[in-house]
């Protein structure tokens, strides 16, 4: 939205998000997500304690310090914190050998699989108000007791599985073939109006939903 924007005033900005969904590793998934955060922490702080030029423990040591300042950039809550470390501890067991293993892994689904549940996991830590109220999420998600008199009916619908197959469909595979377009025939405009029109649509019959950063 921002690129868009940023163009409408004749200012181009660089791409913040490579299809970071279709990674095969934590590593490439912070080479995809959030570009320019990435690029700020690795110029301003990796960079100036001393990267990866002095030795393999000071190396591990800068990711860590990287990734921790990370979360607590995202708010100074214990949640993010740990939201930080974790993406850093596998980050770190990459470094070391999991990502030659996963280089090697002939068979990329696993290592897609692994890269989505890594960060699937992270995001309850992300989202969630607060560390106490993550870790009870978590209890739930792998427990078989209900813990509230709310009715799947309520929470399934034809809603969620329009969205979830949006959500699917831009994760990579329509991203994917919308490369192949020529830019000077008719379907990209036809095709971005029709998605400003679903957005717009959205947000009107939306009860009110605040800005995401006034979270942090």
């Amino acid at each position: 939205m921002a690129i868009g924007l940023g163009k409408m005033f004749g200012f181009e900005f660089m791409e913040n998000f490579n299809l970071p969904y279709v990674s095969t590793s934590i590593t490439e998934f912070w080479r995809r997500w959030h570009i320019s955060l990435s690029t700020w922490f690795k110029e301003y702080l990796y960079i100036p304690l001393g990267g990866n030029r002095k030795g393999k423990t000071r190396t591990y040591i800068n990711l860590i310090i990287v990734f921790l300042t990370t979360g607590l950039w995202h708010g100074a809550s214990w949640n993010f914190i740990f939201w930080g470390a974790f993406h850093g501890f596998f980050i770190l067991i990459e470094r070391i050998k999991l990502k030659e293993l996963l280089d090697k892994n002939k068979f990329k689904f696993i290592n897609h699989i692994y890269t989505l549940a890594v960060v699937m996991f992270a995001w309850i830590f992300f989202r969630a108000d607060g560390f106490i109220n993550a870790i009870k999420y978590i209890q739930v998600m792998f427990s078989n007791k209900l813990t509230t008199d709310l009715e799947l009916s309520s929470i399934i619908n034809i809603k969620l599985y329009v969205i979830l197959v949006i959500s699917i469909a831009f994760s990579g595979i329509i991203q994917y073939f919308t490369k192949k377009i020529d830019k000077r025939t008719f379907l990209e405009p036809v095709f971005v109006t029709i998605l400003m029109s679903f957005c717009i649509m959205t947000l009107v019959s939306n009860t009110y939903n605040p800005f995401i950063y006034f979270r942090f």
